[in-house]
């Protein structure tokens, strides 16, 4: 079984974090609404999961329905809410019906694969996750008016040749001639799943493309660079790098992430994408290995990946978004890089 790390929710800065989000959401229009979270142990599920849970210790009443393939997984990291009535852990695989399941305000199917090796050893299970769990959430939505939020990504834009950033229109330049597609084809056609659904059927749908993700909700079993950077500052080891690091990227921390996330379900428009990205934080792949080394006190070092791991690499050697449609609905990025780096692997290596 993958290694599951307790999270360290009592850190100061962990607990910061949940109140300046809570904080910039506008309760008054989450009171006595209820969601069902699909991926509820992953990053974004529980940094959700950890907001809302704040709101209601202001009194938002609000009801989750939080679903995982795993309660072992769901004792260690969502655990302390088990007696909550407020909050329900529900065994529930991605690709599986919600129709028995309780009726909703809400819905964020987060289940998925989303790191590397997962979509060069698990392609076909990839693409069903995502297309079924967006499937499902769709005519659960359309049983019960619900709205539902879907979690894209920025991989669906594929490779930049220039130095433009990736707008909301951008039909993307992707290949389909690895097995890493298996993630990008199918959040492309979740989208349109969501339109269609929209279209035909009139259920209410917002989308968010979120950009490269990081942040201390992270599991041990990530596969991906940043999240590779990550453990081997906490272990004090030089950072390896699989390329000369010239990628650069967008990425964005948990917290922000989840505050957008938030902040399109209340205010964005229905029916449009929303790129979820933070200026401060567009840098270079070997940018972001030197902040976790500079942390750790080590170095950056240079190693060729495996054919394994190179099955599950992205192409893009730029892909940059362009938030500005999210800012003009009023959200604003809290986290500089360093910031969010520095915060992450502090919690996470609180107590150890």
């Amino acid at each position: 079984m993958a290694e599951i790390n307790i999270l360290n929710k009592n850190h100061p800065l962990y607990q910061e974090d949940l109140e300046r989000i809570a904080q910039t959401v506008n309760m008054d229009m989450l009171h006595n609404k209820s969601f069902l979270i699909s991926g509820s142990t992953g990053l974004l599920g529980i940094f959700l999961i950890d907001v809302l849970m704040r709101l209601n210790e202001k009194g938002a009443n609000i009801t989750i329905f939080a679903l995982g393939r795993s309660k072992e997984k769901a004792i260690k990291r969502l655990g302390e809410y088990r007696n909550d009535c407020h909050f329900q852990f529900i065994v529930h695989e991605a690709t599986e019906s919600l129709k028995e399941l309780p009726n909703t305000d809400y819905i964020i199917p987060l289940a998925s694969n989303t790191h590397p090796l997962a979509y060069s050893q698990y392609p076909i299970e990839t693409i069903n996750i995502n297309v079924k769990g967006a499937e499902e959430a769709l005519k659960k939505a359309f049983d019960n008016g619900a709205t539902v939020l879907y979690p894209s990504t920025v991989e669906i834009y594929g490779n930049s040749k220039d130095t433009a950033k990736f707008v909301e229109t951008f039909t993307g330049e992707l290949s389909l001639e690895t097995s890493r597609s298996c993630y990008t084809e199918s959040k492309r056609l979740s989208e349109a799943l969501c339109q269609s659904y929209r279209a035909e059927k009139g259920v209410r749908v917002k989308i968010v493309r979120l950009s490269r993700v990081f942040g201390p909700t992270m599991l041990m079993c990530d596969s991906k660079a940043s999240s590779q950077f990550i453990k081997k500052a906490l272990r004090k080891e030089n950072i390896v790098l699989k390329s000369k690091g010239e990628q650069q990227f967008s990425y964005t921390y948990a917290a922000d992430a989840v505050g957008a996330m938030l902040h399109v379900l209340l205010h964005g428009v229905e029916g449009a994408a929303y790129n979820i990205a933070n200026e401060t934080c567009n840098v270079r792949l070997k940018d972001f290995a030197k902040l976790c080394a500079d942390w750790a006190g080590k170095e950056v070092v240079f190693e060729l990946p495996s054919e394994t791991e190179q099955k599950g690499f992205s192409i893009a050697t730029r892909a940059i978004l362009d938030n500005s449609k999210l800012l003009n609905i009023g959200w604003n990025p809290t986290y500089t890089m360093k910031d969010a780096i520095y915060r992450t692997l502090e919690i996470l290596s609180y107590g150890k």
